[in-house]
């Protein structure tokens, strides 16, 4: 039978719940044990897929197609490992699948109520996602007290009654303000949280403490005492300048060990943190450091919405650059300021690298591609993602192949020269307004060509061989095989995966290709359709594109191909 870690936040949102879980998976998997790690979302959306990025930060994808959270992104960095959809719960999906229940007469007539029927469903959940591992954390959205977390309180209660006291414990990861007026770090607000998680029913066996410094010995001696735990389950997580340093301080703490006592357990394996820290250490104090633009749109409300917007795409800038040595040094940059005036676009030659990153509508779209056509020209690396991809095409089709109005059918659906446009199968779904879920969505193989900058990146990386391993388990699958389409009897492909709608219009690729663009991977698929998943030019330093969202898969110590190849670019 799995342990269950069930971890919830006190006091306010935002402390650190996702990387203090993910870093708990890390050192749980270093001490010999099989983790995986399940968010629940207490909101009312079926999934994350219809918020935009400035309302709930990034939307992550998992390889079987889910719309996620960003913190199970934060799992799969931490933990390097792929976490499917149905490790994440939200209020929408246990509803709708009693209701749905309750409408096909499954309930055979009994009245359909909140207990029992909601917290068996958010229970059988957790338990399917919990097969096959020795532990899992469970992650739950908000903070204590709101209203909407009531029911997976009353859950995981109800869980521990059913798998025993000793197979669940309670995490609970508090914040201790420091006032600017008096200076002196305040544990009231976690202590009104000690009271409210009581409530349910549930008692923390630690509690760890979020704050700018350490916790103090006076300080730690007030919770210890108002939550009847003993000291060294009180445990002091002060600020950082890099996220994954936390593992390390935790483990400094001794929290796995910790742990592991509390389920009356040991250490399968003596943890080896060695690699661990030589990557923290190159971020901390890197050999070099280059400078990226990333040209976006989803800026106009601050960088405090920012970070969040994009977090994958910074931390995949990391990996690499923690790879090769190099610190990366980001800044944002909003594209509607290129078509304000024209001339402000000459600020991109100050970077060593240039990424376009995804995006939908309208806004902002002259300006990317102002942009890419500055990275082309003065041979400034450029990785395109997805959207990037699309445009960097338009881009291509204007200046070189000489189509002036090539343009994406999402940007104005009466073009003459749809270089860009909507999959044939997302016409009707558009037409009737079925938005949450449709999209090209999850993991898709890509065949690649020969001899080409990018395939040699997944070789380089290893990538490839792990990619290939996997298209065979796929292979297998009957409800995900469809993922690969056709592949050749001799090929080359990569897994990487996708959020989109539109395509390279397969009507002018022969043009794109007459003037030296390099389709480098395709995806085919099983009616015949041949979808463009890579591009590159061959006299360039680095000038690539793909459909895909390659930030998805780039992990702490097995950084993205693609994003390893741009950073080395940058430093070169």
């Amino acid at each position: 039978m799995p342990k269950y870690i069930v971890v919830a936040g006190g006091v306010m949102s935002g402390v650190g719940k996702g990387v203090t879980s993910a870093s708990i998976g890390k050192i749980l998997q270093e001490h010999g044990f099989k983790t995986t790690a399940i968010k629940i979302d207490p909101y009312i959306n079926y999934d994350a897929g219809t918020l935009r990025p400035t309302e709930h930060g990034e939307v992550w994808v998992t390889d079987d197609g889910g719309e996620i959270d960003q913190d199970l992104g934060t799992y799969e960095r931490f933990m390097d490992m792929d976490i499917p959809r149905k490790n994440n719960l939200t209020t929408g999906q246990i509803y709708k699948a009693v209701i749905d229940r309750e409408r096909a007469g499954k309930y055979l007539g009994e009245t359909v109520q909140f207990i029992p029927h909601i917290p068996e469903e958010i229970k059988n959940r957790i338990k399917d996602a919990s097969d096959e591992y020795d532990f899992v954390i469970v992650e739950i959205g908000g903070t204590i007290g709101d209203y909407e977390n009531i029911p997976f309180l009353f859950a995981m209660k109800s869980l521990e009654r059913s798998v025993g006291e000793k197979n669940m414990i309670y995490i609970l990861i508090t914040y201790l303000p420091i006032p600017s007026h008096i200076e002196e770090m305040k544990t009231k607000p976690t202590q009104q949280a000690i009271r409210l998680l009581s409530e349910s029913g549930i008692f923390p066996d630690f509690i760890i403490c979020r704050a700018k410094k350490p916790l103090d010995i006076v300080r730690k001696k007030k919770i210890e005492t108002y939550a009847n735990i003993i000291s060294e389950h009180v445990i002091s997580e002060p600020d950082i300048d890099t996220v994954y340093q936390i593992p390390l301080d935790l483990e400094r703490e001794k929290l796995g060990e910790k742990i592991l006592r509390q389920f009356g357990m040991k250490s399968r394996k003596e943890p080896n943190w060695e690699g661990w820290k030589k990557l923290v250490e190159k971020i901390r104090a890197p050999k070099n450091t280059i400078k990226i633009a990333i040209v976006g749109k989803y800026i106009d409300i601050g960088d405090y919405a920012l970070a969040d917007s994009y977090v994958s795409i910074n931390q995949s800038l990391m990996h690499a650059g923690a790879e090769l040595n190099v610190g990366i040094d980001i800044n944002w940059l909003d594209s509607k300021m290129f078509e304000k005036d024209k001339n402000s676009v000459s600020v991109l030659k100050k970077y060593g690298g240039i990424i376009v990153p995804g995006g939908f509508g309208s806004s902002g779209v002259e300006g990317k591609i102002m942009a890419i056509n500055y990275a082309r020209e003065n041979n400034i690396p450029f990785l395109g993602l997805c959207y990037g991809l699309q445009l960097a095409t338009i881009e291509f089709a204007r200046n070189v192949c000489g189509i002036k109005d090539a343009n994406t059918t999402e940007v104005n659906a009466k073009t003459g020269a749809p270089v860009i446009d909507v999959q044939v199968s997302q016409k009707d779904i558009l037409d009737k307004g079925m938005y949450g879920g449709t999209m090209r969505l999850g993991a898709y193989a890509a065949v690649m060509k020969e001899r080409t900058k990018i395939l040699k990146l997944y070789e380089e990386t290893g990538r490839l061989a792990d990619d290939e391993k996997r298209i065979a388990e796929l292979a297998k699958d009957k409800t995900q095989k469809f993922r690969l389409g056709i592949l050749p009897k001799e090929h080359k492909a990569v897994l990487e995966r996708h959020r989109h709608r539109y395509e390279v219009n397969p009507a002018y690729i022969q043009q794109l290709e007459s003037k030296g663009m390099i389709f480098s991977g395709y995806h085919e698929r099983e009616d015949g359709t041949k979808l463009m998943e890579y591009i590159e030019l061959p006299n360039h330093p680095y000038f690539v594109g793909t459909q895909a969202h390659p930030e998805f898969k780039s992990r702490m110590g097995n950084p993205s191909p693609l994003f390893y190849g741009f950073v080395k670019a940058c430093v070169k």
